[in-house]
């Protein structure tokens, strides 16, 4: 039977961490079964090369009327493999997990309640967030930037937990974007969009697998992925550097007819010609940003590939 709620959990090398996940996941979503919600629970593997997936394996032996895995045959990264977790599910309602119970499952009943009341796509805020101190500012910063440029209002973008309705979750899939945000593209499709508050807790076991690079990377996909602003931002300062460079070379030109050629000001040429540089640079990474993304696109290789699907009377095998 179709369930009303779907729950995707990315894993990848959560090994530590899984028997503490399903000793606090299933009992929640049991109290919420027998209050009327049927649920699945969606896992899957992104080529973790621990032994999360056998575990999964066991755990589906364990319950298969309400768990389903998905094992990709390699690493595609986490919103991949929430891709592929949408692509899977039935449920009307559909919420995303992180297997490190830095967000309590017992938290989804309130996400559940919350799209009852009409609302097709709800966002959570971390209460008092257990991150160190520069992550917070810095997400915090990203935030503020990434709203600045894309005008897409996520309070708290690094939070897993979020909840779904069904008709964002088929527009989603019939996306075929090889780099994506997936809070952002569902906010997109919204039609009414709400943030909860939700509690936050330290991570249960492993470690966070997103360095500064990774989330450096993450945010230059969600601004170039969902606006064209940074490249008019970018033509604006080279249309303002161009005008001061002018400038600069007239009033240089000028000074040389009054007073004669001077090596003092030497240094100072440099610093400009450095600074001039390095805004070139910029301008050049920038572009390949967006070139890349046409790159990967046009490509037209498989976003992801699934080797099997663990569910109950069936495993199938198909590329996504």
């Amino acid at each position: 039977m179709k369930p009303e709620l779907s729950v995707v959990i990315p894993i990848y090398n959560e090994q530590a961490g899984l028997s503490q996940l399903f000793a606090r996941l299933y009992p929640a979503l049991d109290k919420l079964a027998q209050e009327g919600v049927s649920y699945e629970v969606v896992f899957v593997n992104d080529g973790s090369r621990d032994k999360s997936a056998l575990i999964l394996s066991d755990q589906f032996r364990l319950r298969p009327d309400v768990t389903r895995v998905v094992l990709f045959n390699g690493n595609y990264g986490q919103h991949m493999a929430i891709l592929a977790g949408f692509q899977a599910t039935r449920g009307d309602i559909v919420v995303t997990l992180d297997a490190d119970l830095q967000n309590p499952p017992e938290e989804i009943g309130a996400l559940v309640a919350k799209m009852r009341e009409g609302f097709d796509y709800v966002g959570s805020i971390r209460r008092k967030r257990q991150d160190s101190m520069w992550r917070t500012y810095a997400s915090r910063a990203m935030n503020h930037f990434r709203e600045k440029i894309t005008h897409i209002k996520i309070t708290d973008q690094g939070n897993m937990l979020r909840a779904y309705g069904r008709n964002v979750i088929d527009l989603i899939n019939q996306c075929s974007e090889m780099n994506t945000f997936v809070p952002a593209l569902a906010y997109t499709f919204s039609r009414n969009p709400t943030e909860i508050i939700v509690g936050h807790e330290e991570r249960a076991a492993g470690e966070s697998k997103y360095s500064l690079y990774s989330l450096i990377r993450l945010n230059f996909d969600l601004m170039t992925g969902f606006s064209i602003m940074p490249l008019q931002l970018f033509s604006m300062l080279g249309m303002l550097l161009s005008a001061g460079s002018g400038l600069l070379v007239f009033l240089l030109l000028i000074r040389r007819f009054l007073l004669g050629a001077e090596a003092e000001g030497l240094f100072t040429l440099f610093a400009i010609a450095f600074f001039m540089m390095g805004v070139i640079l910029f301008g050049i990474g920038l572009l390949g940003e967006y070139i890349g993304r046409i790159y990967q696109q046009v490509r037209g290789r498989p976003r992801f590939v699934v080797q099997t699907i663990l569910e109950k009377n069936k495993e199938s095998e198909l590329d996504a």
